[in-house]
């Protein structure tokens, strides 16, 4: 379930359920684009978005992800305005959706609802800071450990998630060779496994070893923010 609405009291989930559905996901769909209209909020169960930024499509590097501790597009939908970056699917599975019109409305009439769209918010945004200061100033391995870590963490109980190199140095905005070196130390010390697009994580205590201390910030920008991640 989707951690934030499962904060809601009973009633409230019952209300807001009633206006929303539950739908599957697949891997790369984009949910909304850079600058294009958001017409509804998803919130992950058991799939995981990725938010993307860049001056090109070809040059886009990863700025925040959205998990079951979150909803992607609620930020656009509050405040009426374009989607802030790419948003697409990393992770396939299942979503709550809600249209836009239908989430304004739930939020005039929940408070408690906005007051955890408003938390949530803060956290993303502190989420965002972090990585971006991780990427300037962390070594390759230590930041790759860190977001595998935030996959894993979304991956829906699941240790086996898919994942490209190509996809991950996007994520990680450096160059594919880089990414590979990283991998390779992670799997040669045996954290990780990496087979045919599938990565597995085999020793999770041993990469959260591995990672810098961003990891451990970003968990706790939530958790100072009150967010159940």
């Amino acid at each position: 379930m989707n951690r934030l609405l499962a904060a809601l009291e009973p009633a409230d989930y019952e209300a807001f359920m009633a206006e929303a559905s539950v739908i599957s996901l697949q891997l790369n769909t984009r949910l909304f684009d850079h600058g294009g209209r958001v017409d509804g909020v998803c919130f992950p169960m058991t799939c995981m978005v990725s938010v993307l930024a860049g001056p090109a499509e070809g040059d886009l590097t990863e700025a925040a992800t959205i998990g079951r501790e979150g909803a992607a597009g609620a930020e656009s939908v509050i405040v009426n305005q374009p989607a802030l970056g790419l948003h697409v699917v990393q992770l396939p599975g299942a979503a709550v959706r809600m249209e836009a019109d239908a989430f304004r409305r739930q939020l005039g009439s929940l408070p408690a609802l906005r007051n955890l769209m408003e938390r949530h918010w803060y956290a993303m945004t502190r989420q965002t800071l972090i990585g971006a200061a991780c990427n300037r100033l962390h070594q390759i391995e230590k930041r790759c450990a860190r977001w595998l870590l935030m996959t894993h963490d979304r991956a829906g109980g699941s240790d086996s998630f898919p994942i490209t190199q190509e996809f991950l140095a996007n994520m990680l905005a450096v160059r594919r060779a880089s990414v590979n070196s990283a991998t390779s130390g992670l799997k040669k010390t045996g954290l990780i496994r990496y087979v045919r697009g599938h990565l597995t994580v085999i020793d999770r205590s041993g990469l959260e070893s591995a990672s810098c201390e961003c990891y451990k910030a970003i968990r706790q920008a939530y958790a100072d923010a009150g967010v159940p991640f």
